[in-house]
């Protein structure tokens, strides 16, 4: 969390800045994330000629700076915008907006356990933060439950409070694959042998971050969709269960084929 952060930034550290005032030679900034006010000289704001501050910068404007030098004894901090990229820009912002999520995620454990938020930060959120980064060790529990805490030595009753919270307040994106399976039996209990082989696949690659559903299309074609929440995942997973299939009913004395859907 923002309020455990060091003291002062590190130079060529990326931080979240608030513009305070403008002045002809530059502006005054102050650190979100540290509590302490930094200065953009007129040089360090643009590569091109500046004949208005104002056009690059304004007071109460948020943006990603970067920390060139840093003077404890004197207070002084000096910082940069025009040696920001554009992905540093986007990047930083990303993950100032997780960090400031996975705070309010910390604040509701709190409120429903009863405990300060430091408290609770030195418990748990030091623990995720140092795993999975803060609000991100949230999502790993939506996907794989109050188990993912527990085995981090975190107690069961609060894992669970944590797991509520995290469910409640994130909703995953899921990105869906398709395919199609054409599945043949031609023994008498030919029926059950494919009810059988979508079963056992289905059981073999079970997961609790992903879902996988079959669908009849037209005997002998059935739909297969795999949910996930990457493509990566979703493709590794979809390939996984088709084979299961094909295998599980040549097994069964039957065939069977998968064409993926593009």
């Amino acid at each position: 969390m923002s309020e455990h952060k060091p003291e002062w930034p590190e130079p060529g550290e990326l931080a979240i800045a608030t513009i305070e005032s403008v002045m002809d030679y530059g502006a005054y900034a102050n650190l979100d994330e540290y509590k302490r006010r930094g200065f953009l000289h007129i040089s360090e704001i643009s590569s091109a000629r500046i004949r208005n501050v104002r056009d690059f910068v304004r007071e109460n404007q948020k943006m990603v700076l970067k920390v060139l030098r840093v003077d404890v004894e004197k207070g002084h901090i000096d910082l940069s915008l025009r040696r920001v990229t554009k992905r540093e820009r986007i990047e930083k912002i990303k993950s100032w907006k997780k960090d400031r999520k996975g705070e309010a995620l910390l604040h509701a454990v709190a409120d429903k356990v009863g405990l300060p938020v430091a408290e609770v930060y030195q418990s748990v959120g030091l623990i995720l933060e140092e795993k999975y980064g803060l609000y991100e060790g949230f999502e790993k529990v939506v996907k794989d439950g109050a188990e993912a805490l527990t085995k981090l030595g975190i107690s069961e009753d609060l894992a669970k409070v944590i797991a509520q919270v995290a469910e409640e307040r994130i909703k995953i994106k899921m990105v869906k694959v398709k395919g199609v399976l054409e599945v043949r039996c031609p023994k008498p209990n030919g029926v059950k042998c494919i009810q059988d082989a979508f079963i056992g696949a289905k059981k073999t690659n079970k997961t609790k971050d992903a879902k996988i559903e079959f669908t009849i299309i037209a005997a002998p074609r059935y739909s297969i969709e795999v949910a996930a929440d990457n493509w990566k995942r979703a493709e590794e997973l979809i390939e996984k269960v088709s084979e299961s299939v094909v295998e599980n009913i040549t097994k069964a004395g039957g065939q069977g084929t998968f064409k993926r859907e593009k």
